[in-house]
C-alpha cells in the first residue's frame, strides 16, 4: 500500500541504483525517486559511488513531485546541516598570509630572466 508522498516531506528510503548523474532511491514499495548528484551532499561530488552504495538506507527530502510523469526529485543534502566553512576559510587565509611575498615573485624573477635572454638573442642575431 502506497503512502501519499508530498513535496517537502522527509522520508526514509533505500538506494536501489547508482548512475553518474545521481542515485535512485526507493521511498515506498511503488515509488522511486532520483537524488541528483548535486543533492547527494554539501560540496562537490565527483563520483556518487564515493558517497553512496546500493542498499544504503538514507533519509531524503522530497523536492519535487511530478505525479503525471511519476518522477520524484529527492535530496539527501537537504536533510543534513550545512557545514561551517568559516574555520576552513580562516585557515586558508592564515596560510596565505604566512606565504606573503611568494607566488608571483617567482614569475616576476623568471620574467626578468626571460627578458634578459631575449635581449641577448636579439644582439646575437644583429651581429
Amino acid at each position: 500500500m502506497s503512502k501519499i508522498i508530498e513535496e517537502g516531506q522527509v522520508v526514509e528510503g533505500k538506494v536501489t541504483g547508482i548512475q553518474p548523474y545521481g542515485a535512485f532511491v526507493e521511498i515506498d514499495e511503488n515509488v522511486q525517486g532520483l537524488v541528483h548528484i548535486s543533492e547527494v551532499t554539501h560540496g562537490y561530488v565527483k563520483d556518487v559511488n564515493d558517497h553512496l552504495s546500493i542498499g544504503d538506507d538514507v533519509k531524503v527530502k522530497v523536492l519535487n513531485v511530478d505525479e503525471d510523469g511519476g518522477k520524484y526529485s529527492l535530496s539527501i543534502r537537504a536533510t543534513e546541516e550545512k557545514p561551517n566553512n568559516k574555520k576552513q576559510k580562516q585557515t586558508v587565509a592564515a596560510s596565505s598570509s604566512d606565504q606573503e611575498g611568494t607566488g608571483f615573485n617567482v614569475l616576476k624573477d623568471k620574467l626578468e630572466e626571460w627578458i634578459e635572454q631575449s635581449e641577448d638573442r636579439e644582439q646575437t642575431y644583429r651581429n
